[in-house]
C-alpha cells in the first residue's frame, strides 16, 4: 500500500514509519504540520523545522504546511496537507490518544484514506525499549514533575527508561509522554541513509518546563 506518514521528527511517528517499511508498505510522502502554537492539542512543536533533514536523511520529499494550532481549526489544515499527496493511506504514531486518533480517522474517512496506527494500545515500556533498540532518540522538550533540565537532550537508554519508571511510580507520569510529559528528536533510524548530528544547540528553561532548541544540524555518515 502507498503510505504517507505523518512526521514530527519525535520517536513516535518516527518507528510508526520504521513500521510501515517494514512491513512492505511504500512510503512515497512525509507529511508535517507546523503549528504556530507551541501548545497544539494535535501536533508536535518541538524542533518541528528539523522534518527537513529528516526528509533528506531517508530520501523521503516532505509535503509540510502551517498551522495556527488552534484547537480543531488545527484540523483544517491537515486535511489541506494529505489532499496535496496521492496515496492510498496515512501513517500515524497514535499510542493512546483518543483525542488524536479520531481525529486523524475522522480526516481520513472524509478523505477516503486508510489510517495505519501500528502503535495503537501498545504496552508502553517494551514498545519503547523497542524503540531504543532502533533509533537514536533524544529528549528535547519537557513538561512534568520530576524532568527537571537535566533531562534535555538524554539520550534514551535502558537507564532512562528506568528513571521513567521511577518518576511513573511517584508522580504517575506516563512513560511514554502520552500526557504531554516530554517531547524527543529522532536522530537516527533504520530507514535514515544519513543520520543527524546536532552541532549546536541551545536549553532554555522556564521555571518549571523546558526546551532544548536545535540551533543548527547536519548530516553525517552513519
Amino acid at each position: 500500500m502507498k503510505l504517507a506518514a505523518l512526521v514530527s521528527g519525535g520517536k513516535d511517528s518516527s518507528f510508526a514509519l520504521f513500521l510501515a517499511l517494514k512491513e512492505g508498505h511504500e512510503v512515497s510522502d512525509l507529511v508535517t504540520i507546523i503549528p504556530k502554537n507551541e501548545n497544539s492539542y494535535m501536533f508536535h512543536s518541538a524542533n518541528i523545522h528539523i522534518t527537513g533533514l529528516i526528509s533528506e536523511a531517508c530520501g523521503i520529499p516532505l509535503t509540510s504546511v502551517v498551522s495556527s494550532g488552534e484547537k480543531e481549526i488545527e484540523l483544517h489544515d491537515l486535511k489541506t496537507a494529505l489532499r496535496l499527496v496521492k496515496v492510498d493511506g496515512v501513517i500515524a504514531g497514535a499510542i493512546e490518544s483518543e483525542y488524536q486518533a479520531s481525529r486523524v480517522q475522522r480526516i481520513c474517512d472524509e478523505l477516503r484514506l486508510m489510517m495505519y496506527a501500528p502503535l495503537w494500545h501498545k504496552e508502553p515500556e517494551p514498545l519503547l525499549r523497542e524503540m531504543i533498540d532502533r533509533m537514536d532518540i533524544r529528549m528535547v522538550k519537557v513538561a512534568a514533575a520530576g524532568l527537571d533540565e537535566s533531562w534535555l537532550g538524554r539520550r534514551f537508554d535502558g537507564k532512562l527508561v528506568e528513571d521513567l519508571k521511577g518518576l511513573h511510580r511517584k508522580y504517575r507520569i506516563h512513560i511514554m509522554g502520552e500526557g504531554g510529559e516530554y517531547e524527543t528528536l529522532v536522530l537516527d533510524a533504520p530507514y535514515y541513509k544519513k543520520r543527524i548530528n546536532l552541532l549546536e544547540t541551545k536549553n532554555c528553561w522556564m521555571g518549571d518546563h523546558g526546551m532544548m532548541k536545535v540551533i543548527r544540524a547536519g548530516l553525517g555518515e552513519k
